[in-house]
């Protein structure tokens, strides 16, 4: 492991602690050279998930992407970052348990969207009119209906 300030290959642990249920190493490390403290984690190299697009197209699940998606629907709304990485890594663990290693946009958008819902309003509603491609203001109005009557039972 080079370290990331003056790229010197020696450096020793300081602290090693478990993350995400023991799925991950979290490593405190100081570098030989020139001192300066960082931190690594290490998680075993899985299959990728293969994620499928509307329009068939295939990629690689990307969890900064996600990530990035629910930042912006939570923009400016009291949702603690922490709070989107358990949502992450909700999705991640989802799609780890599958059998098969491909899942469809759709499947994935159905997971967030439920794991938003609960966590903020706003957020969901925004994160749904992008993920369901609202077209006009009847669509908006069926969601936040539909919200208001789960929000009553």
């Amino acid at each position: 492991m080079n370290c990331p300030f003056c790229g010197h290959p020696d450096n020793r642990v300081l602290d090693s602690r478990d993350v995400r249920d023991g799925s991950e190493v979290r490593r405190r490390r100081v570098c030989a050279a020139c001192e300066r403290r960082f931190t690594t984690y290490e998680r075993v190299d899985e299959l990728p998930t293969t994620v499928v697009k509307r329009d068939g197209r295939r990629e690689s699940f990307d969890r900064e992407k996600l990530l990035n998606g629910l930042l912006r629907a939570c923009e400016k709304r009291p949702v603690p970052r922490r709070e989107l990485m358990a949502v992450v890594e909700t999705v991640e663990s989802a799609l780890a348990a599958r059998e098969v290693r491909e899942m469809s946009t759709e499947e994935i958008g159905n997971l967030v969207i439920e794991e938003l819902r609960r966590l903020d309003q706003v957020a969901y509603v925004r994160f749904a009119s992008v993920y369901r491609r609202f077209e006009d203001v009847n669509q908006f109005m069926d969601e936040l209906k539909q919200l208001l009557i789960q929000r009553d039972d």
